[in-house]
C-alpha cells in the first residue's frame, strides 16, 4: 500500500504547528528550570531555614580568627 500524497501547503502548516508547539514546550521548560534554580540558590532563604547551624559555624570561625589575631599580638 502506498502513502497518500499530501499537498505541500498542508505539510508546511503541520511543520509550522509542530515548531510552535516545540518552541512553547522549550520556553515552558526554561521558565520551570529558572524558577527551580532561583529557589535552590536563594542564599537568604537557605540561611533563614538553617539559621542555627550557620550561626554556630560563623561563631566558630570568628572565635578561631580572634584567637589567631590575639596570638599575633601576644607572642613573647
Amino acid at each position: 500500500m502506498t502513502q497518500p500524497v499530501l499537498p505541500t501547503e498542508i505539510l508546511e502548516q503541520r511543520a509550522a504547528e509542530q515548531r510552535r508547539a516545540l518552541h512553547n514546550d522549550v520556553q515552558e521548560l526554561r521558565s520551570v528550570v529558572r524558577a527551580e534554580v532561583r529557589e535552590r540558590t536563594d542564599v537568604k532563604r537557605i540561611v533563614r531555614m538553617n539559621f542555627a547551624p550557620v550561626a554556630g559555624a560563623v561563631a566558630v570561625v570568628a572565635l578561631a580568627f580572634g584567637y589567631g589575631v590575639a596570638r599575633i599580638f601576644t607572642r613573647d
